[in-house]
């Protein structure tokens, strides 16, 4: 996906244009987090605030701690969420350090892939230090499908990364998290996972 991520006024339209099913992924997204109890969540790589704006919908006590590279998307994501449901809006990159736990759930959306491999197993486990017990991490993200044909998102960047889910499942299992597969869609998929009790 071509790197628009510095555009926000254009940025939605320009994710659905390229990503066909965007609105399923982040219905799926929202939906992974019904049954959770969540009052304190964070969102990586969160862009324009679509992600949060569902998800808070799910849990009307929760605020959002909202973290992305990009300080315009930051404040397009201001835009559109309350402000009292908003903790803490930071510019970070996924490699750096995650603000401070615990978090009762985490979120991505098509982000974690403009990560390297080695990133991605990184990541994983500091966000499973940063969940609290019975947290949960939701990730949906472009991954590399098993038949090419089914390669739907022009990945012609070099901040594109995606892996096999199959790979990424196996990361966060070594992260010590539960992953379960909630939706897939050609290149794309939804993943549900559980930090265990102690």
């Amino acid at each position: 996906m071509a790197h628009n991520h510095f555009q926000p006024d254009i940025y939605l339209e320009f994710v659905r244009s390229e990503v066909p099913h965007y609105d399923e992924l982040e219905d799926a997204v929202a939906g992974a987090t019904e049954e959770l109890a969540a009052t304190r969540i964070l969102d990586l790589g969160s862009g324009t605030g679509e992600t949060a704006r569902r998800v808070l919908a799910k849990h009307p006590g929760a605020r959002v701690v909202l973290v992305d590279a990009s300080a315009e998307m930051l404040e397009a994501a201001r835009e559109v969420l309350a402000e009292d449901r908003v903790e803490q809006v930071i510019v970070s990159r996924l490699e750096d350090a995650l603000p401070d736990g615990p978090f009762d759930l985490v979120v991505s959306a098509l982000a974690i892939h403009h990560l390297e491999s080695n990133d991605k197993r990184l990541l994983f486990r500091r966000i499973a230090a940063a969940l609290g017990p019975n947290g949960r991490f939701v990730l949906a993200d472009v991954i590399v499908p098993d038949d090419p044909s089914e390669a739907v998102a022009p990945l012609d960047s070099p901040f594109d990364r995606p892996d096999r889910l199959d790979d990424q499942l196996g990361w966060l299992s070594e992260a010590g998290l539960e992953p379960r597969v909630v939706w897939t869609s050609g290149d794309l998929a939804v993943v549900s996972c559980d930090r265990p009790l102690e």
